[in-house]
């Protein structure tokens, strides 16, 4: 739960321009400052008020389930020979980790006085978590969404709307996530006092990356003492987490940032392979760059225009990366990989029929990974199962039809 104490760490906390290493700051039209500064002022002071923590942690525990099971994942450990666990975030309310951060920047919003909520969406998770909790608390929610992944995400669209809120296409570049972002932010400048504007990565303009990584921790906090009851031990050997603009991974990862020995494995979507101009692999193909209101890697032609994203995974098609995770990377603190949409489906059906669990396409990019490392009998290996695969039964259903991804063991 989030405690009203902060700890300085050198990789978890920016800088007081909200840098991690080179990669953060605020790079926002003039017409945004007046609302990021209120934030920016704000965030942590409201963070750490007793109430807030105490209506937060209420929820977290009454309201989403929380804490999310600490698994172990017996016949995928057999599999790869060593010890598997699964942090389910997959079985919080609303199917995936990204309510924890919608109910903290809610809970966030009321207290700044704000009336009318909206958020940006790719798989369409971070949607539906957002007007949930728009709807037990009474807001307007606006949901922007690529009509592109409108199309493929239809189950989670059908969600948003009979859960009030309304939810509203993009329609230009690639029709998805980054899209989605840039109608979002020119929303909340038309609407720059009563809007708050809930942003459901570690992206944007600083405080968004450091704000949404402290409500997202709960997920490293609670595997911490879970591996102690199961194991004995705080510390796992590996953290595996998929990464698009990296919220899960960033909680995941949180509190074993400074442990230099628990090895951090971000996972990109490389699409139809990193060098066939159909990937996401932000940290392969990215170079420095300002997307979305920060300074990180971004996926961007020479003369700075930013190249379309492609992966299977809605939530992981995104040019760029969250500042942190590019401090991670540029650091060596974290090992970046990248999956195949091929690799994905393969893993996610792998997963599916070894634990009768069926992942999120994102978090299959995370399983993928297990066929690229060698492990030995005595790690323990943490996967955050981010979320669950019912939104993405369409494409597996197209799979199976495909005979792509089939299991053979």
């Amino acid at each position: 739960m989030i405690s009203e104490k902060n700890t300085n760490q050198s990789f978890t906390l920016p800088d007081a321009n909200g840098y991690f290493g080179m990669f953060g700051g605020a790079y926002i039209p003039e017409m945004l400052h007046r609302n990021v500064e209120e934030l920016r002022s704000r965030y942590l002071d409201i963070m750490q008020e007793k109430m807030f923590v105490e209506e937060f942690n209420q929820l977290l525990r009454d309201y989403v389930g929380r804490p999310s099971p600490l698994f172990l994942a017996e016949r995928l450990s057999a599999q790869f020979k060593t010890n598997i666990y699964l942090k389910r975030e997959d079985l919080n309310h609303t199917g995936a980790h990204k309510i924890n951060n919608a109910i903290g920047q809610v809970l966030l919003a009321q207290r700044l006085g704000k009336k009318r909520i909206i958020a940006e969406t790719g798989a369409g998770q971070h949607g539906v978590a957002t007007a949930t909790v728009c709807a037990l608390k009474g807001l307007e929610c606006i949901v922007y969404m690529g009509e592109k992944d409108i199309e493929r995400q239809a189950p989670n669209v059908a969600r948003m709307q009979m859960l009030g809120a309304k939810v509203i296409p993009a329609t230009s570049g690639s029709k998805t996530l980054k899209d989605a972002t840039n109608e979002a932010i020119r929303d909340w400048i038309n609407h720059p006092n009563d809007t708050h504007y809930v942003i459901g990565s570690v992206v944007g303009p600083h405080p968004y990356p450091d704000m949404v990584a402290r409500f997202q921790s709960i997920i490293s906090e609670e595997t911490r003492w879970q591996l102690k009851e199961k194991t004995g031990h705080e510390l796992p050997t590996h953290v595996i987490a998929c990464v698009g603009g990296g919220s899960n991974a960033a909680g995941a990862f949180y509190h074993f940032l400074e442990d230099i020995a628990v090895q951090l494995i971000a996972v990109e979507a490389a699409g139809h392979g990193i060098n066939s101009g159909m990937s996401a692999a932000t940290t392969k193909l990215g170079k420095p760059g300002i997307l979305h209101g920060s300074k990180s890697l971004v996926m961007q032609t020479d003369d700075g225009q930013v190249i379309e994203p492609h992966s299977i995974s809605a939530g992981l098609d995104y040019p760029g990366v969250g500042p942190l995770h590019a401090h991670l990377f540029k650091t060596g603190r974290a090992t970046f990989l990248s999956a195949t949409d091929q690799e994905a489906l393969h893993a996610a059906f792998e997963v599916s029929k070894l634990e009768g669990i069926i992942p999120a396409l994102e978090t299959a990019h995370a399983f993928a990974a297990l066929h690229q490392l060698q492990f030995k009998p005595s790690d323990v290996v943490v996967i955050c199962l981010s979320g669950r695969g019912d939104k993405d039964l369409a494409t597996y259903m197209q799979a199976i039809q495909m005979n792509t991804g089939r299991l053979k063991v």
